[in-house]
Order: C-alpha cells, then sequence, then structure tokens
C-alpha cells in the first residue's frame, strides 16, 4: 500500500500530543432501548427487534446497554427480563443495566430479574439533584441524602451494583454534588454518572465539570468508576462526549441515530465514527449500517439523506468537479484515495462505498462513468444526451431513465 501520510496535513493533531490520548479503554453503554425510547416520535420496537438490536451492540464491540424500566409496568418487566436471559443465554459479553427509581420498590423488580436470569443486573439508579429540581419536587438536600443512602444500600445488600446517576448533574452546584456523590459511595454504588439531562453543558463546562467530579471521587479513597450520559438540545452531544473523555470518564452513555426525548441523546454510530477516525478506539465498525437501519425501522425514525455516514448522501456526488476527482481516483486504483479525496469519513470505515450520480450539476465525466458502471459504451452522443437532459432536470437522473435515454439515442 502507497505511503499517504504527506498528502494530508492533520490541523486535529497540530497543538496535541501523547498525553492527550486517552491512555485507557474507553467503554460505552448503549441506551437506545431505554431513553431513546423516550421520544414522543418512536414506535416501541417488538422484543425480536430489541433482541436483534442487542446483538448487533455486541457485534460493535459495546460494552453495555440499558434495557428498561422493570419497575414501569409489567410489560417493562416482562421485557427486560427477556433481553437480560437472551444476553446470559447466548453468553454475549455485552452487560445490561436497568433504570431505577431512588426506591425501593423499584429496586425489588430488578433483584427478581437478576435472580431468575441468574447473574446480577446493574441499577442505573437515578435521582435529581440540581436546585430547579428540588424546587419543582419539594425536595430538600437531606431528604435525596437518605433517599440515595436507603436505596444504594439496599441495592448492593440484594447483590445488585449500582452506576448512581444524578438527573441535571450539570446545573447542580458543587457542593450539593459532593455530598450526593459521596453519599452513594459510601452506601455502596461502583459507579456515579453524570447527567446532561437537558443538554445545557458546553465542552469547557464538561472540562470543569468532570475534574470537579474526580476530586469528589478521589477525596473518598474508593476505586468508583465514572460515567457520562450527554443530550443533545444544543446540538453538543458528540463534542461534550468527546470532550468527557478527553477528561477521563470511564463510559460514555449515546444512543442508536441520537433518538431520545426532546432533541435527543448523544448519538453512538455518530461517537464510534468520530473516536475511530481518531484513533481513540479500534474496532470493526461494518456492523453501524446494519445497527442503524434497524433502529430506524423498528422506531419508525427516518435517517435523514444528509446524517453523517450512514445517510443516503454520506457517500454520493453528482457534482462535476467533485466527481471528475473521483473518478480519477478509481482510475488510479487506489482504494484509500479514493475514500480520501472528496470524504472526510472513509466509506469503507462503515461498510459503505463513494458513489457518483448524474444531475443538474453533473459534468460528462459523471455521465460516463455511469455509462460504464450500467454495462453502457460512453459514446459522445450517448454522453451528451444524457448530459443535456441532465441539465434540464430538477432532480437527479436514476439508473433506468438513463437507460432509456440511451435507448432512445
Amino acid at each position: 500500500m502507497a505511503d499517504h501520510s504527506d498528502l494530508i496535513y492533520d490541523w486535529n493533531t497540530k497543538d496535541t500530543n501523547e498525553k492527550s490520548r486517552p491512555n485507557r479503554t474507553i467503554h460505552f453503554d448503549d441506551e437506545t432501548l431505554r431513553d431513546g425510547l423516550q421520544s414522543p416520535s418512536i414506535t416501541d420496537p417488538t422484543l425480536d427487534e430489541k433482541l436483534r438490536l442487542i446483538h448487533l451492540m455486541e457485534e460493535l464491540g459495546i460494552d453495555a446497554c440499558d434495557i428498561g424500566l422493570p419497575g414501569a409496568s409489567t410489560q417493562a418487566f416482562e421485557t427486560c427480563l427477556a433481553i437480560a436471559d437472551e444476553i446470559g443465554k447466548e453468553r454475549l459479553k455485552i452487560r445490561p443495566n436497568c433504570a431505577v427509581r431512588t426506591a425501593r420498590a423499584d429496586i425489588e423488580p430488578l433483584i427478581e430479574i437478576s435472580q431468575r436470569v441468574g447473574y446480577p443486573v446493574e441499577a442505573a439508579m437515578f435521582i435529581g439533584s440540581s436546585p430547579i429540581r428540588f424546587y419543582a419536587e419539594g425536595w430538600t438536600l437531606d431528604k435525596v441524602l437518605g433517599m440515595t443512602e436507603d436505596a444504594v444500600s439496599y441495592a448492593t445488600k440484594n447483590g445488585i451494583p449500582v452506576m448512581f446517576v444524578t438527573e441535571d448533574t450539570t446545573r447542580t452546584d458543587p457542593e450539593s454534588m459532593r455530598r450526593i456523590f459521596q453519599a452513594a459511595i459510601r452506601s455502596g454504588a461502583y459507579r456515579i454518572c453524570m447527567a446532561d439531562t437537558v443538554g445545557h453543558i458546553t465542552p469547557p463546562g464538561v472540562s470543569a465539570l468532570v475534574r470537579h467530579v474526580k476530586t469528589i471521587v478521589e477525596e473518598t479513597g474508593e476505586p468508583t468508576l465514572i460515567d457520562w450520559h450527554g443530550h443533545s438540545d444544543r446540538g453538543l452531544g458528540i463534542p461534550n462526549a468527546m470532550t468527557a473523555i478527553y477528561e477521563g470518564v470511564d463510559r460514555v452513555h449515546a444512543t442508536g441515530l441520537g433518538i431520545g426525548e426532546r432533541c435527543g441523546n448523544t448519538q453512538m454510530d455518530q461517537l464510534l465514527i468520530n473516536l475511530q477516525l481518531d484513533g481513540w478506539i479500534d474496532r470493526d465498525l461494518s456492523a453501524l449500517n446494519d445497527y442503524c437501519r434497524i433502529v430506524s425501522e423498528a422506531t419508525h425514525t427516518p435517517i435523514p439523506a444528509n446524517y453523517p455516514g450512514l445517510g443516503r448522501d454520506a457517500f454520493r456526488t453528482s457534482t462535476g468537479v467533485h466527481a471528475a476527482a473521483l473518478i480519477k481516483a478509481k482510475e488510479m486504483g487506489d482504494d484509500w484515495l479514493v475514500d480520501a479525496i472528496y470524504s472526510g469519513v472513509p466509506a469503507a470505515m462503515v461498510g459503505r462505498r463513494q458513489e457518483i450520480e448524474v444531475g443538474f450539476m453533473s459534468g460528462a465525466s459523471n455521465v460516463a462513468f455511469c455509462l460504464r458502471e450500467f454495462g453502457i459504451e460512453p459514446t459522445d452522443e450517448r454522453v451528451q444526451r444524457v448530459l443535456r437532459i441532465a441539465k434540464a432536470k430538477r432532480e437527479i437522473l436514476g439508473e433506468d431513465e438513463i437507460r432509456r435515454i440511451c435507448d432512445e439515442a
């Protein structure tokens, strides 16, 4: 393979050094089947579709998944039980967790599920922590501390590992955060999670917050792990998650296609793509197409044509100048060059390929290339006739229409 190291100057690494790269394994918690399903615009997937998604998460090397809130209803309990049972029977590496409120009544169904499947299912135990939540709920800090200590202790004494999540962490004052997280850790939580519940924070804020939470953990002397859970109300889900990783969190949460309440969660697919491109992870992402397709079909969430990496247009062009460069790269027989000349994301990385179309912004090279792809000799008469009709159209010409034009020529 040719050495292309001098063909792209990478400003992304201009002011970085080895210390800026994570020196640890980054873990992922997929929230598609819990947080993702809180979107009011989606359809609840069938159990078979949920199980298919679990297996695709496994293929992508995702470490954990939230499978629902079993205390919400009998149906929710049965679904969580079935998914946890599938993971156990199939000996999957992915580990399930279940959302539970900070109350014994929510923990008891999870204890039953763990006993029935034969292994402990992690509790994603959550409670609001910000002053605005306290005000709306009529809570005091002492009340929240008491609920935290009781629920975490009850879960851990019954063999349930606890990830303790403070909702609205990004709008919580430092001292309340310290007292709540340390109460959870003292009571047995092995992992804590910061949640940007309303998508409020920006990357500089993430840096400050993560550093503060790390000091909270250090003060306890416990080897407590730290998670990040972000939302996209300001469109900052990906940069915030990457900043949290940079600052040292152990696990990040995200959903397929970023589905979730309001403007959604951090997009799992985009997060994996960006971390792969930056060299922070190294894994096979070819299953991302199927993962996003199943999420889309199962929840009735259309994938926008311009969605990065996975949308219909992610690797398509009908523009003459761009197509000409792609064609020259193809003629050189260099797959790397084909993927890099007009694309920041290699199509091959996600199991796709670069595509050339014919439309009103095309040139003769587009037409000639497409004709050859269709097994049609690109004579001047055919090329010019297709090009003339394409220039007069308001949309891309499909293969059938191009063949008909050539037949008429």
